[in-house]
C-alpha cells in the first residue's frame, strides 16, 4: 500500500497503478503482539484496503498471484485473471516456514504466532483459556529466523500483562532463540543491545537459552538443544508449556520462489543497489521477501531482519527509479538500508538504531525508557492514517531520528554522478 500510494503522489493520475494482494483487509503487522494479549481487537489496526486505495484511483484485487510471467510482464491472480504490467513491485512478505520445526505453527502444530494477524486472533483464543490455567510460557524464535524483536516484544508483554492480572507468580517463562547471545538481534548487536536485553529479562525473571535449535514441539512440551560456539549440539533441554510462541523461519511466497533465476534458494528476490532485480528489470522488491545476506554467521542459523525504516527506504527508491525511467533519466537511487526498530516492552521499551544496518557502522545506539512504549503507540496511529488516507510522507526521518536525537540522515540517496 506505501508503494501504490508513493507511486500515485510521484507518478500522477496519468498511469495506471494495480494493486494485488491475499484478501481484502491490511492489518498492521507490529500491533499484533498486542492483538494476542488483548489489548488491541481486530478492528483496531486493519482496515479495507479497497475502500482506501480506490480513492486515489489505484485498483484492487484481493485474489492473490498465483503465478508470474516474468517472461510475458504479466502476473496471473487466484482468480485466473491475467493482469499486464510495465513494472512490476514485488512487496509480498514471507512465507512461514512453520514446516521446518515438527510441531510449530498455529494450524498444524502447537505453538502460536505473532507473524500475521490472523495467527495473532488465535493467540488471543489460547491466551485466554491459558488465563484460566496458567503455567509455565515459553517464547521465541527457532533456527534460521530473522525477524527477533517481536519474541522479544512479546515475551515482555506477556510478562507485564500477567503482572497486572496478578498471575505472573504462577508462570515460570523461558526465552528461547537461536541468536548466539541475547540482544543479538541478527544484527550481530547493536550498541550493548547485550547487557541491556539480558538485563531486561533479569528484571521480569524470564530465563533463557539462546545458540539453541528447537528439535520438536509435542502436545504441552518442546526438545531444544543448546550448541557450542562450534554449531555442535549440546545438553538438550525439556521444555514444558502451557502457552508457546515461536516465530518461524521465513521463506519466500510460492508464486515468486518458482519464477527461475528471480530468487536465491530460499526465494527470497535477489536485488541490486537500486531494488531491481539483475535478471528481469521490469521487476522491482522491497520488504521482507528481498535476498539479504545474514549480517555475519553465527553457530545456529539466524538471518537478517527487515524492518519498517529499511523497508520505506526500499519503496522509495523504487518509485524514484521508476520516475527517473519514465522521463528518461539513469534510474540511479539507492536506499541506505538502515535498521532502526522500537521495541515495546508493555510498559516500557527498547529502540535500537544500527546505520547502516550492516557493519561496520556509522551509528549504534540502544536505549531503553517508557517514551519507547508512547512512540510506538503513536507510530501505529499515525502509520493507520496513513493507509486511511493515502499519504506517503515518510515520517521515520523527520519523526524518529529526531525523536531518538540522532542526525538527519537522508532515507535515499543518489549517485554523484547523477
Amino acid at each position: 500500500m506505501s508503494a501504490a500510494y508513493e507511486l500515485r503522489e510521484t507518478l500522477g493520475k496519468g498511469h495506471q497503478i494495480t494493486l494485488v494482494g491475499q484478501g481484502e483487509l491490511f492489518g498492521f503487522t507490529p500491533s499484533n503482539p498486542w492483538l494476542a494479549v488483548g489489548w488491541r481487537k481486530p478492528e483496531d489496526i486493519t482496515l479495507k484496503v479497497a475502500d482506501h486505495v480506490g480513492r486515489h484511483g489505484v485498483v484492487f484485487d484481493g485474489n492473490g498471484v498465483e503465478r508470474i510471467d516474468a517472461e510475458g510482464d504479466a502476473v496471473i491472480t487466484g482468480a485466473g485473471e491475467r493482469i499486464p504490467y510495465d513494472y512490476l513491485i514485488v512487496c509480498t512478505g514471507p512465507k512461514l516456514a512453520f514446516d521446518e520445526v515438527l510441531g510449530t505453527g498455529p494450524d498444524a502444530g502447537h505453538t502460536q504466532s505473532v507473524c500475521t494477524t490472523a495467527h495473532a486472533q488465535h493467540a488471543w483464543q489460547a491466551y485466554q483459556a491459558f488465563l484460566e490455567n496458567p503455567g509455565p510460557v515459553v517464547i521465541g524464535a527457532v533456527q534460521g529466523a530473522s525477524c527477533f524483536g517481536p519474541a522479544y516484544e512479546f515475551a515482555m508483554i506477556v510478562d507485564a500483562d500477567l503482572r497486572k492480572r496478578k498471575l505472573r507468580d504462577k508462570v515460570p517463562m523461558t526465552f528461547v532463540s537461536s541468536e548466539p547471545y541475547v540482544g543479538h538481534m541478527g544484527l550481530g548487536g547493536v550498541g550493548d543491545s547485550k547487557g541491556l536485553m539480558e538485563s531486561e529479562l533479569r528484571q521480569r525473571h524470564i530465563k533463557w537459552l539462546v545458540n539453541s535449535k528447537v528439535a520438536e514441539v509435542r502436545d504441552g512440551e518442546m526438545t531444544v538443544v543448546e550448541h557450542d560456539a562450534g554449531g555442535q549440539p549440546g545438553e538438550a533441554h525439556a521444555l514444558p508449556f502451557r502457552f508457546a510462541m515461536l516465530l518461524p523461519a521465513f521463506k519466500g511466497v510460492d508464486a515468486v520462489a518458482a519464477v527461475e533465476g528471480l530468487c536465491n534458494p530460499r526465494g527470497f528476490v535477489i536485488v541490486d543497489s537500486h531494488q531491481r532485480s539483475p535478471k528481469y528489470p521490469k521487476i522491482f522488491s522491497a520488504g521482507v521477501c528481498v535476498a539479504i545476506p545474514p549480517v555475519e554467521v553465527t553457530p545456529v542459523p539466524t538471518g537478517a531482519p527487515k524492518t519498517g525504516f529499511m523497508i520505506e527506504s526500499m519503496v522509495t527508491t523504487i518509485v524514484r527509479n521508476i520516475h527517473a525511467e519514465l522521463n528518461g533519466q539513469t534510474p540511479d537511487y539507492e536506499g541506505t538500508w538502515n535498521a532502526v526498530c522500537l521495541a515495546d516492552m508493555g510498559d516500557t521499551g527498547a529502540a535500537f538504531v544500527a546505520l547502516p544496518q550492516i557493519p561496520p557502522r556509522n551509528v549504534t545506539w540502544t536505549k531503553v525508557g517508557k517514551w519507547v512504549h508512547l512512540a510506538k503507540i503513536g507510530f501505529e496511529k499515525y502509520f493507520l492514517h496513513k493507509m486511511r488516507n493515502g499519504t506517503s510522507e515518510p515520517i521515520y526521518e523527520k519523526y524518529i531520528l529526531g525523536a531518538l536525537g540522532i542526525e538527519r540522515l537522508k532515507d535515499v540517496k543518489r549517485k554523484p554522478s547523477a
